[in-house]
């Protein structure tokens, strides 16, 4: 066995793997572990099976999956497990039809998915607020989109830093420092994203990737609020870009945090997707 702290140099082992597994959940993603990687403290584990060990938001070290659960030897899977609190993220279908396991999920691991159609158009009273926002942004300001490529990454930095400032919180407590390594490796994390200005200044952004043939990950969204329904504008923008083949967008967890879970359950996901942490 063998383990070592997880670096760029695993792309090579885990890109395909975990871009591969049939499921929604956000942390199959290497772009997501690498760029997370200090937050968790994840260690890649080469065995019989490839893992990633962490720790979650909550403080539980954990033992991650590269393959469905029920695609590998039970009683490997329990010697192995056997020095962490759960096996964690699992998707509820990898477990359909397994017994002996202890079943357990925090809804603030939950990821947020939402129609791409809804967010594009706001339809209906539930989002008829952010429906009002998106239209005062259109009235008020002159918007454009372009795609975030290098040349225009330094205007995604300012965006970063002005919303830093705007927050008020230490960057240790935000994605501060994960979103200035998704801008530095953009391309060798195979991320991709659309920048956004209002009266040609530089005004918010968008960063993810595709997960599965039908749903785009949202790894970040960041706008600057001094211009009113920036976000509303953002994710409507976006959405009508995304080509036909995405039904679904993924705008990840909310950590147990209160002000992305209003956030977040503000916009009316379609739907939750569990991760349920498992011990056999």
């Amino acid at each position: 066995m063998n383990i070592e702290p997880l670096n760029l140099s695993h792309k090579e082992l885990l890109y395909d793997k975990l871009r591969n597994i049939d499921t929604m959940i956000s942390e199959y993603s290497f772009a997501n572990l690498y760029l997370f990687r200090k937050v968790h403290q994840y260690k890649v584990i080469t065995d019989k099976e490839i893992f990633i060990e962490g720790v979650t938001y909550d403080g539980y070290k954990y033992l991650m999956p590269t393959k469905p659960i029920d695609k590998i030897d039970s009683d490997y899977l329990k010697e192995i497990s056997k020095d962490y609190s759960f096996i964690f993220p699992v998707d509820e279908k990898w477990v359909e039809n397994l017994i002996n396991l202890k079943k357990d999920f925090r809804e603030g691991d939950s990821d947020y998915i939402y129609l791409k159609e809804k967010i594009k158009t706001y339809p209906g009273k539930s989002l008829h607020n952010k429906k009002n926002l998106l239209n005062f942004f259109l009235r008020e300001y002159k918007a454009e989109s372009k795609a975030l490529i290098a040349e225009r990454m330094d205007d995604a930095k300012y965006i970063l830093e002005e919303w830093q400032k705007e927050s008020g919180q230490p960057k240790e407590e935000t994605d501060y420092y994960s979103l200035t390594e998704a801008f530095d490796l953009y391309d060798e994390l195979v991320i991709c994203g659309i920048i956004y200005y209002v009266n040609n200044e530089p005004a918010g952004f968008v960063i993810g990737e595709e997960r599965g043939l039908n749903m785009f990950l949202l790894h970040f969204a960041k706008g600057l609020t001094k211009y009113k329904g920036i976000y509303q504008y953002i994710f409507h923008s976006f959405a009508e870009v995304l080509p036909d083949r995405y039904t679904y967008l993924n705008f990840e967890q909310d950590l147990d945090k209160e002000n992305l879970r209003i956030s977040k359950q503000s916009y009316h996901p379609e739907f939750m997707v569990k991760k349920l942490r498992v011990s056999i």
